[in-house]
């Protein structure tokens, strides 16, 4: 069994990048060829358009962990019981939808701006769960949704089952926009491949991109530059934008309070048009469990179920007996869901790395005089990643704003104890918290 990434498939490869060699001197260096990444050369690109702006990525560029992800654009989040409206942490989530909507609107001026065809549905998506014990405070988080301006309303049994075609779930939260139906300002979803292939194919020519290039440190020169060392040259620019997400340790930034966690997930064939009447013929959607743990599902627009229903905390891949076991753990969820889908039926099988911290919230910082980073997506990578490309690129230009002074005000990932005892710490509480959400699995 090969990790192949069904998205990826999908997108395609877009034409090879060349590799790093020698000295490359530039105005700006980008490291990570993601979604934040990437926006933060285009917001480079059209901040600075005379200036030589190089990214660098240690593997395919739009092919990491962007384009593995599943395709979640989050505007609003489902709120915890102490983020309720009326209670201490309301504040805070509202500060966190109002960065959050300007995030998922960013990803749609992205979209529109360059002409990127990624499966991009408006309708919003669920919260749901097949223990209905396990969504708790309900009228009071519809309450607090509206109140930062979503549309949400509650679906249980039969009336869910018509929406998803699955009697696997019993009660939900359908979470979209103000305006009803999620157009336009609210939670919707997208091909992440596509979206983030649609970012590089659309760099503009002052943007000089290297692939398959592993940058092992930063270097402090004199004039206040920086030398970014890879294997077969190394790039000397006067400001560093580093948007690795969970690998920021790799360019010598290890105290960003963030840790990283492997996810997997797998996408079938397409159903079968008797399959597809046998569900109801029902319409796109996308699924998320109100336990950290749960899992993620969706079914695509052909008609595919992506499953994800693993998450560990380790930076290192898989192996592929590893995944294979992980596999089956996903056949086990799809039968929940759709008895006839069988372990021949998945087509695809991948990997992903998340960046996760203790509060969920982000890094996002100037490390030092010309270094900026950011890292801790918790999940919410398409819509955040992307807000954060521009604004690490505005900060790094010295340019101001309400949301850059609220993105930064909220930046604050949480204290991480020193390893071994973050690697017991967090070992033990995956094991709670997938006890937690056995039935959501």
């Amino acid at each position: 069994m090969e990790n192949v990434c069904g998205w990826i498939a999908q997108a395609g490869n877009s034409p090879l990048g060349g590799r790093l060699s020698g000295t490359q001197k530039a105005d700006w260096l980008v490291i990570g060829a993601g979604i934040t990444g990437l926006c933060a050369a285009h917001s480079l690109a059209e901040l600075h358009p005379q200036a030589r702006i190089v990214i660098v990525d240690r593997q395919r560029a739009a092919q990491g962990a962007s384009a593995r992800n599943s395709g979640f654009v989050v505007a609003h989040e489902h709120p915890s019981v102490n983020e309720l409206a009326g209670h201490h942490g309301f504040a805070g989530y509202q500060t966190d939808t109002a960065i959050s909507r300007a995030a998922s609107q960013e990803v749609r001026q992205r979209i529109a701006r360059h002409g990127i065809e990624c499966d991009l549905r408006e309708a919003g998506y669920f919260f749901a769960v097949s223990d209905p014990a396990k969504l708790t405070h309900v009228e009071e988080k519809l309450k607090t949704l509206h109140a930062v301006g979503a549309s949400a309303h509650c679906l249980q049994g039969e009336q869910l089952r018509q929406k998803l075609g699955t009697a696997h779930y019993q009660a939900a939260i359908w979470c979209g926009g103000s305006d009803g139906n999620g157009s336009g300002n609210g939670n919707a979803l997208l091909q992440p491949a596509k979206y983030v292939k649609g970012l590089l194919d659309a760099l503009p020519p002052n943007v000089t991109l290297y692939e398959n290039t592993d940058i092992s440190g930063l270097q402090r020169l004199s004039g206040g530059r920086v030398r970014a060392q890879g294997v077969d040259g190394c790039v000397e620019a006067g400001q560093v934008l580093v948007c690795l997400n969970a690998f920021i340790p790799r360019a010598g930034i290890a105290d960003s309070g963030t840790f990283p966690m492997e996810l997997s997930a797998s996408l079938t064939r397409p159903l079968t048009e008797a399959e597809f009447d046998a569900i109801g013929r029902v319409e796109p959607w996308g699924v998320l469990s109100t336990r950290p743990l749960g899992a993620t599902v969706r079914l695509t627009p052909d008609r595919r179920v992506m499953i994800r229903n693993t998450a560990e905390y380790r930076s290192r891949d898989l192996s592929t007996a590893e995944l294979s076991v992980r596999r089956k753990h996903h056949v086990l969820g799809l039968q929940r869901r759709f008895p006839f889908l069988q372990e021949q039926d998945i087509q695809y099988t991948w990997t992903g790395h998340l960046s996760a911290s203790r509060s969920g919230q982000a890094y996002f910082a100037k490390v030092e005089e010309g270094v900026f980073a950011v890292a801790g997506c918790n999940g919410s990578g398409v819509a955040r990643g992307t807000l954060w490309g521009r604004l690490l690129a505005q900060m790094s230009s010295g340019i101001d704003s309400p949301l850059l002074a609220s993105v930064m005000q909220r930046a604050q990932p949480g204290w991480l104890p020193p390893k071994p005892l973050l690697d017991i710490g967090a070992m033990l509480r995956m094991r709670v918290e997938a006890v937690r959400a056995r039935t959501e699995i």
